[in-house]
């Protein structure tokens, strides 16, 4: 066969496939995978846990005068900060995106964001304890009560992921 004439001026282009794209198309394992097992482990359990305590700590101040008072801005931005990064995170893991995602390291990732939200969220429940003032209205002084109980229950679990997180990176670093 003869191959018909180029016209003066054009280009050949070559296209090439990269490995890390290649991760991220769609094709014949495109559907994200579901993991309903992950809620019955502990790390899912605490997640949940994580996020409908978490809840309660800012809406329960969200509820109230909390711009009055400076600290209560700090537990929000605490509270809602983390609840919305561990919504996240739950999606992930359930949706297994983090082993479509290889180049991320996950473990690290996971101890990394769970001691952050301990200590962070230690210092919120703290200063949302200290804050709490029996002033005339009960309903703010009920709240931030119950938001500054709330705020310990969610350290606990962030501290419980992230001791499960270490027990994850630390069996992975030693291998």
């Amino acid at each position: 066969m003869e191959q018909p004439p180029q016209r003066p001026g054009s280009q050949t282009v070559t296209t090439t496939r990269s490995s890390f794209a290649a991760s991220f198309s769609p094709g014949a394992g495109g559907a994200l995978a579901y993991d309903r097992e992950f809620l019955r482990t502990a790390p899912g359990v605490l997640m949940l846990a994580e996020i409908v305590l978490g809840l309660l700590v800012w809406t329960l101040i969200a509820g109230t005068e909390y711009f009055l008072y400076p600290a209560f801005g700090w537990v929000m931005f605490v509270a809602v900060f983390y609840w919305v990064l561990t919504i996240f995170f739950l999606i992930i893991y359930m949706t297994m995106t983090y082993t479509r995602i290889p180049q991320v390291p996950w473990t690290t990732v996971g101890l990394c964001f769970n001691g952050s939200a301990f200590i962070l969220y230690l210092i919120a429940a703290i200063v949302d304890a200290s804050s709490v003032t029996n002033e005339q209205n009960s309903h703010n002084y009920n709240s931030w009560a119950a938001s500054s109980f709330f705020a310990f229950m969610v350290t606990f679990c962030y501290a419980g992921n992230a001791y499960f997180s270490f027990i994850s990176w630390r069996s992975q670093t030693l291998q």
